[in-house]
């Protein structure tokens, strides 16, 4: 049974394959190759951009769409979460879609399930479907030419599972990251660290803003994120007009991960990379639930 817990689930030639199916889905217009099929979502931590994505993904691929209401479901009442999953597995859906607070968790729930388990993120260890719209939206923009391209990784890298699943995925397709980030921002990594993007802007080809993970924090760095902002914060004085690929996961704290401006520059993809989320997790479904 093929799951997606991790970017590592996929060789290199399986997510140029995704990729080619995302370029065909890139109209995001309906279809129904996966007419007959359901998917549930489990999300027991916030989402706006990955929830809508799948759902909107599923729904654009003629599946038919659940969504679990964790705030009213029987975890409320003490189920466990492997017992909820459990339960849904025995009402036969094609697919499940979990988010959770908790590293590692999805990976466990697999003996639980007849049907593909998708990791929507899992704390701050993974986040498979952003990796690879991220990866997408560079292939896209240079053209399929990735080979030795640089990228920043920029803030709070440590508790970032988008940034965990990158530099896993992306040094695969010989894209070499760069980590930019205070001392407490700064994972255990082999990649080359700067403490500002300054020191690396004439040497990348992507700069990558994240934004500051407070709920993952146990202890408070900065009297407030604006303060984090005045050394982080990507602005049109940083980039001049170097010709260089921005992107973010969102959400984006305006004037804080980015500024208004860049956001609104042409080499800003934020928006693009949201479109291609959708193009990616129809491909991914149409994989897991069709191919194999």
């Amino acid at each position: 049974m093929p799951h997606l817990i991790t970017t590592s689930d996929l060789t290199n030639d399986e997510v140029l394959t995704l990729f080619d199916d995302a370029f065909l889905f890139q109209d995001l217009q309906s279809n129904n190759i996966l007419e007959g099929k359901l998917v549930v979502t489990v999300f027991f931590e916030n989402s706006t951009r990955t929830r809508s994505s799948f759902e909107i993904a599923a729904k654009r691929l003629g599946a038919q769409v659940v969504n679990l209401e964790v705030q009213t479901s029987s975890t409320k009442k003490g189920e466990t979460v492997e017992d909820t999953v459990a339960n849904l597995n025995a009402m036969k859906p094609d697919a499940i879609i979990i988010r959770h607070s908790k590293c590692g968790l999805p990976a466990s729930l697999i003996d639980y399930v007849d049907c593909p388990i998708l990791n929507a993120g899992d704390g701050k260890n993974a986040h498979p479907t952003q990796a690879l719209l991220d990866l997408f939206t560079i292939y896209e923009h240079f053209n399929k030419d990735i080979k030795n391209k640089k990228i920043a990784i920029v803030g709070d890298i440590k508790t970032s599972r988008v940034a965990s699943s990158n530099l896993e995925l992306l040094p695969r397709f010989e894209i070499t990251p760069i980590l930019v980030a205070p001392e407490h921002f700064m994972p255990e990594s082999d990649f080359k660290k700067v403490r500002f993007l300054k020191e690396v802007i004439d040497e990348v080809d992507i700069v990558m803003s994240l934004r500051t993970q407070l709920e993952r924090h146990d202890q408070q760095y900065y009297q407030t994120l604006e303060d984090f902002g005045k050394d982080y914060c990507i602005t049109k004085d940083i980039f001049g007009n170097r010709d260089i690929l921005l992107l973010h996961p969102g959400p984006v704290n305006r004037n804080i991960d980015i500024s208004d401006e860049m956001l609104n520059d042409p080499r800003s993809k934020v928006l693009r990379q949201v479109s291609n989320g959708v193009a990616i997790r129809m491909a991914i479904l149409k994989k897991l639930i069709l191919d194999n």
